[in-house]
């Protein structure tokens, strides 16, 4: 495998070409709304999710940037570490931790697009 390969996958995906996220994020557009939970509360429930289920970078990035735009504070995101950390484990939210920095790594490769925007048929 040539190194162009990636580059070219992470091109497309910066072009809009992203039909997996696309679709997890059509998925999630309405769960705040079904929840009947508010937006702030919503948002730090998924995040503690997130880290009970060891989720991938990406995850952790559109949960995270859903949250900015929405005014959640970096410290509200920390308290919920912490308040789960002696149910999930020091490992798991070391883990997380790390999964939040790549994910913020990664958007910065993509122009610091979170999401691609939606492409028109």
């Amino acid at each position: 495998m040539t190194q162009t390969a990636p580059d070219n996958a992470l091109h497309r995906i910066a072009d809009g070409d992203a039909p997996v996220l696309e679709q997890l994020l059509e998925m999630n557009l309405d769960a705040l709304e079904r929840s009947g939970l508010d937006d702030e509360t919503y948002l730090l429930v998924r995040l503690a999710a997130l880290v009970a289920m060891d989720a991938p970078p990406i995850s952790y990035l559109i949960t995270l940037g859903v949250a900015e735009e929405g005014g959640l504070t970096v410290e509200k995101a920390q308290a919920v570490l912490v308040a789960i950390a002696p149910v999930v484990g020091s490992a798991r939210v070391t883990a997380a931790a790390g999964a939040i920095v790549r994910g913020v790594l990664g958007a910065a490769a993509l122009g610091g697009q979170v999401v691609p925007e939606q492409r028109t048929p």
